[in-house]
This record gives structure tokens, sequence and C-alpha cells, in this order.
């Protein structure tokens, strides 16, 4: 099997490949994540998660066989009156996104994007998440705990934000950060199982 690379940083999507059984190596990637004017949620993180695996990809070639690695970046973007909400960067502004979600339906966009060699695919996928009415007291609170900080939109939906959500339609693990399945058939495309046949199957006893 093709040696797989993460193009990120984050915790949560290292946890989320762990979680389907694949072995990888993280390398992190240093992109600009500057959102050009006028450009629409799905095209930023399209481009972001196509412009990581390229920078990874990059930084492989300049060391070993880049044809032995197969790179998986991401890119997840919270949305909200088609304003994008980023990473919060002070109390302030993470309070101020909390109230803006509450009580209101928002959207968690996730481009996920696998490179070998010159060849690239990639998946948006996008979920609805409905958030029950939030206090300013609450969104305080929330704060003080650090989940918030270097979340996007404010809020890890794994965490102590769970509380906040009243419903969802679409990926669970898309507002996680990396869609389980679309990842999985992705990486299939490119010679990586999830589900890998054993030699022997399971033994009764």
């Amino acid at each position: 099997m093709p040696e797989l690379v993460l193009a990120s940083g984050s915790p949560r999507r290292a946890e989320l490949l762990s979680q389907i059984g694949l072995d990888y190596q993280v390398v992190i990637p240093d992109v600009d994540e500057a959102v050009h004017e006028n450009e629409l949620p799905m095209d930023y993180v399209a481009r972001m998660s196509r412009q990581k695996a390229s920078v990874v990809a990059a930084h492989l070639q300049s060391k070993t066989a880049l044809s032995e690695k197969i790179v998986l970046a991401a890119d997840t973007v919270v949305v909200i009156d088609g304003d994008i909400l980023g990473k919060p960067k002070d109390k302030s502004e993470a309070i101020s996104m909390l109230l803006r979600l509450s009580g209101a339906t928002h959207q968690v966009i996730t481009s996920v994007s696998v490179r070998c060699a010159s060849r690239v695919e990639t998946a948006v996928v996008e979920t609805n998440v409905q958030f029950r009415v939030l206090s300013y007291a609450e969104c305080t609170r929330y704060w003080a705990t650090g989940e918030p900080e270097d979340k996007a939109g404010a809020y890890g939906i794994q965490g102590l934000a769970s509380i906040f959500v009243e419903k969802i339609n679409g990926s669970y693990s898309n507002v996680v950060g990396l869609p389980l399945t679309e990842t999985a058939l992705l990486l299939l495309k490119f010679g990586i199982e999830c589900l890998p046949l054993h030699a022997e199957g399971p033994t009764s006893g």
C-alpha cells in the first residue's frame, strides 16, 4: 500500500484518520490562508486544500521519491449568511462568532484533496448545523475553557460545544474536520484502502 502523508497540523484530522485504521506521517503545510476578494466559501476551501497538498508534495519531492507518497490535505470553514468564519483572533471575536451562530443554522464546508505526483482529486462536503439560542454568559464560559481558540467558527462539535447543537443535517465527521466517507473514497482511487484484505479471516471461539 502506498505511504500516506497528512498535510495538516490538526489533531482532530489525525484522530479521524486513525479512527478508520490508517497509518500516516504528518507534514504541516505553510500556506497563506487569506480569502480572496469575492471568493465563494466552496471555492476557497477547494483552493486551500489543493494548495496545502501541493506545498507538502513539493516539500516531499525535495527529500524523497514523491511517487511513493500519497498526500491528503483538507480545509474546513464555518459559513453563516455567506460569510466565512475563521479561527477567532481573541475572546471578543470568538464571543461575537458564537452569538452570531446562536439560534441559527450555519454551514460547515470541508474540501479534501488527495495528491500523488501531478494527479489531484478533490471532494467538497457541506453539512448544516443548527445551534440553540446561546447566552452571552455561556459564550464567555465556553471561551474560558480554551476550546474555541484554534477552531473555525470558535467551536468544536466533538467537545463541549456539543451541548450547543440542536440538529445536524449531513456528515458529522465533516464538522469535526474531515468527512470520512468522502475521504475513504478518494483514498481508494489512489490505492489506499481503509478495509484491507487479510490473509486469514476472523477466528471464532
